[in-house]
């Protein structure tokens, strides 16, 4: 594919995941505002943070340093929204692991030739860089490593919630899924902040997890519409993360 081709293809591409997970988006919130009890300025809050998020995976498949511009007020927005909902444990991997990374990365990627301006006017993307075989031991075993510490606490935390009466049993598949989720979510940043090519294998990992988890969800009892979304929401993070692989299985190659 020429380059010109290539740009042309990236464009329509990037329109077409933008507008369908906008759309994913938009339907969300007006379903949501149907509900009894909405808090409406907190829902329209993370509606915005939401369509944040979809602009910061589409720049990031790109190579484009403004990722953790629109990264930084998704992950912002995503800790008010926690914090007021008191899920405090999602609040504190935002507001201490995830707002941290968007200064990190930003930092990393000027490092590695990413501009939001650079000669004939458009942004220059940064150079990719791949890990090599030492390194991807070392991710492998920091993420069993930590699958197994957070899967125990969140295990911990259940079993707690149990004992007060708060749940009626305990579900070690869901426990053990938001711990893998949550370790490929954490080693996911890592590799993006640090401009590795290998982020979209993880990437592609945390997408297709929350595909299977949002089918289980619609086969089972009481599925609702949200659900229909947030499987349509996904698919389309799956199909950006796989576009972002090819993208930057190029950009590591270029020197």
């Amino acid at each position: 594919m020429t380059a010109s081709r290539e740009q042309k293809f990236n464009l329509a591409f990037n329109i077409f995941l933008v507008t369908g997970m906008l759309i994913a988006v938009m339907v969300t919130t007006v379903f949501q505002l149907r509900q009894p009890n909405v808090r409406t300025f907190m829902l329209l809050l993370a509606g915005f943070g939401s369509v944040m998020g979809v602009v910061n995976t589409v720049m990031s498949a790109n190579g484009n340093i403004l990722t953790f511009v629109f990264g930084f007020i998704d992950v912002l927005i995503g800790t008010i929204v926690y914090l007021d909902n008191g899920i405090m444990g999602n609040f504190a991997l935002h507001a201490f692991y995830f707002l941290p990374m968007q200064f990190v990365g930003f930092w990393q990627w000027r490092k590695r030739g990413a501009k939001l301006k650079a000669e004939g006017g458009e942004s220059a993307k940064v150079r990719a860089r791949r890990l090599t075989k030492r390194e991807w031991l070392y991710v492998i075993i920091g993420l069993l490593i930590g699958m197994v510490v957070v899967y125990f606490i969140l295990l911990f935390i259940d079993q707690m919630k149990l004992e007060a009466g708060k749940i009626d049993t305990l579900n070690r598949p869901k426990i053990l899924l938001d711990a893998v989720v949550m370790m490929l979510n954490i080693a996911g940043q890592v590799l993006l902040s640090l401009a590795f090519m290998e982020q979209w294998y993880i990437w592609n990992l945390v997408n297709v997890a929350s595909i299977s988890l949002w089918v289980v969800t619609l086969t089972g009892s009481g599925a609702s519409g949200y659900a229909v979304v947030m499987l349509i929401k996904y698919v389309f993070y799956l199909l950006n993360s796989i576009n972002g692989l090819r993208i930057w299985l190029g950009l590591s190659r270029e020197k």
